[in-house]
């Protein structure tokens, strides 16, 4: 059996077990593990025919990057059910943080000004604004249709409609954090990220390969914070009413004074 055939069928076993997991255990994740592997076999192969045209047409790694930035901020977006403007809201909180660290290391020469490490680095880096965007808004929105009662309280007290809102900013920023500290934490140690290991595979010396990934963890982590920062600030901004007054976001577009 050759490597890439053990590949796709070890990669299909594992998917096909997690789904068979899941269907015992009636999670009902069964049909989304299942479209979620099909959906990401068909997307890396015609990605991986389209990054090699983008490698060799320069001009088109522009346009690539704006389809990734779109298909976060849709992506994300879709999870922040109830606010108003969701995927525009995305597209500022992915966007602005992941491109412009993209910037900002082709600018001081950390990668080179090629298809080849500008890609690649832009689309970690908008991966992880979007993870960090969708936990930090998914976080923020369920905790304050929980605490209602909080934030009335608040309001009675005298807090102005930001005071009220603040410590759901700060929990929802810290929670959309936890994954990427987490990662930075125990690189080495338990895991080894895919930066690392494509490095290594590639051919290039673990130094090599370990100083670029320290580089592109501590971007992530500003990225991320950044993006949290952002999606919560425009969450909060919905919110508020004149006359400090909260309208909470809801599923079905109807708010609630709190």
């Amino acid at each position: 059996m050759s490597a890439a055939v053990a590949q796709v069928a070890a990669g299909a076993a594992f998917a096909l077990g997690a789904a068979l997991l899941a269907w015992r255990y009636r999670l009902g994740l069964a049909r989304p593990l299942v479209t979620a592997a099909v959906r990401a076999a068909v997307q890396l192969a015609a990605v991986g025919a389209v990054v090699a045209l983008v490698f060799r047409v320069p001009a088109l790694a522009v346009a690539f990057v704006v389809v990734m930035v779109a298909t976060a901020a849709v992506t994300s977006g879709s999870r922040m059910r109830g606010l108003p403007g969701a995927r525009r809201a995305a597209v500022a909180a992915i966007a602005l943080p992941a491109l412009a660290a993209t910037g900002i290391l082709l600018a001081v020469g950390a990668f080179d000004w090629t298809p080849r490490a500008a890609v690649p680095t832009a689309g970690i880096l908008i991966g992880g604004a979007m993870t960090a965007t969708t936990l930090t808004g998914r976080r923020m929105l369920e905790a304050l249709e929980r605490g209602e009662e909080e934030l009335e309280t608040r309001l009675a007290l005298g807090d102005s409609a930001r005071d009220a809102l603040g410590p759901f900013t700060r929990q929802a920023i810290a929670t959309g954090l936890v994954p990427a500290i987490d990662q930075t934490r125990s690189v080495g140690l338990v895991t080894l990220p895919g930066t690392f290991v494509g490095l290594l595979l590639g051919g290039a010396s673990p130094a090599a390969a370990a100083r670029i990934q320290l580089t592109v963890l501590l971007a992530l982590l500003a990225v991320e914070l950044v993006s949290a920062v952002i999606v919560s600030e425009l969450i909060a901004r919905a919110c508020v009413r004149p006359g400090e007054r909260i309208e909470l976001p809801r599923p079905q577009g109807a708010g609630v004074r709190a």
